[in-house]
């Protein structure tokens, strides 16, 4: 889309650009001494337009539009790369919490039972 616009200012600047506006003046003497004054404006298009100039700008128009494509591509991808190694990084970091806090209730698991082993054998005693 971007490059039908930017295709179109080029054409509407060089058809603009190349419009020719010419005036003339005559002076007509009538025969009762009087004179009338005549003002023309023409306007005129070269039939020949350089299509050359046209073409290169049309390239220039499509190679801009297409590196400012890529670098959006680019910046784009460079943006998920790094959310998906903040997400990795976040899931490892997840995955070693949850580790020691199993390792933490084992801990906690195995003290208790000590406890109440001592306290049976003390009540058995």
């Amino acid at each position: 889309m971007k490059k039908q616009i930017l295709a179109a200012v080029v054409i509407s600047v060089f058809t603009v650009a190349c419009t020719k506006s010419t005036t003339k003046t005559e002076q007509v003497e009538n025969p009762d001494g009087s004179v009338t004054t005549t003002t023309t404006t023409t306007t005129e298009t070269p039939n020949v337009v350089d299509t050359a100039k046209i073409n290169n700008a049309k390239e220039d128009v499509k190679a801009k539009v297409d590196e400012a494509g890529n670098k959006i591509d680019d910046a784009a991808q460079k943006a998920k790369d790094k959310i998906d190694a903040t997400a990795d990084k976040t899931k490892q970091d997840l995955n070693k919490v949850g580790q020691d806090a199993k390792e933490a209730a084992k801990k906690g698991a195995s003290k208790v039972e000590e406890a109440a082993k001592k306290v049976q054998e003390d009540l058995s005693k």
